[in-house]
């Protein structure tokens, strides 16, 4: 883009933080033409682990803090398969959220909800948190988790009641959902 001037300093640990000044709404072009010379950047340090996180566009310097901020946040809400320019556009409910949650928080919570699953045994444990996980992404479906299993309705039935008896949540109730689904999101 050469109508873009920038600047480019390095970050803490391994990162590199670039500042990127253009005239107008330009955002959506600057995020496609990152994703377009991707593949030079990446063939600069090709085993190295590269992404780019993007902040809103600010007007002021003074607001070049806040636009760090939220090109961490979204390349920490960003799931690591994610395509490599991650924006906070890109991201949205509450895997964003919890991206600003420190991790030893997360690990705390995540224990707590599903802390007996974790501990219930290596292979019913496995089993049981890829139900919840796919009950929850069929919006608590019996008939599509059982075909997305390839399993019988009624074995789903079981463990989601299962589930429930080992985490004292009942997933009829949309506040148990949201903790469950928080506590699988911060794995």
């Amino acid at each position: 883009m050469p109508s873009v001037a920038f600047a480019v300093a390095r970050g803490t640990g391994d990162g590199a933080v670039a500042v990127l000044a253009h005239e107008g709404d330009a955002e959506d072009e600057v995020r496609e033409r990152l994703r377009e010379v991707w593949p030079l950047v990446r063939g600069c340090r090709p085993e190295g682990t590269w992404r780019i996180g993007l902040s809103m566009p600010v007007t002021a310097p003074t607001s070049l803090n806040t636009a760090l901020a939220q090109a961490r946040h979204a390349l920490a809400a960003a799931p690591a398969l994610a395509p490599p320019v991650a924006g906070l556009r890109d991201l949205g409910g509450l895997a964003l959220l919890l991206a600003g949650v420190p991790a030893d928080v997360r690990d705390v919570y995540r224990t707590t909800v599903l802390g007996p699953l974790l501990g219930a045994g290596r292979g019913s444990g496995a089993m049981l948190l890829e139900t919840l996980e796919v009950f929850l992404a069929h919006d608590c479906s019996w008939t599509r988790t059982a075909e997305a299993l390839h399993i019988h309705v009624n074995t789903v039935h079981y463990r989601v009641e299962r589930i429930e008896v080992l985490t004292g949540r009942d997933l009829s109730r949309l506040d148990d959902r949201v903790d469950l689904r928080a506590a699988l999101l911060c794995r």
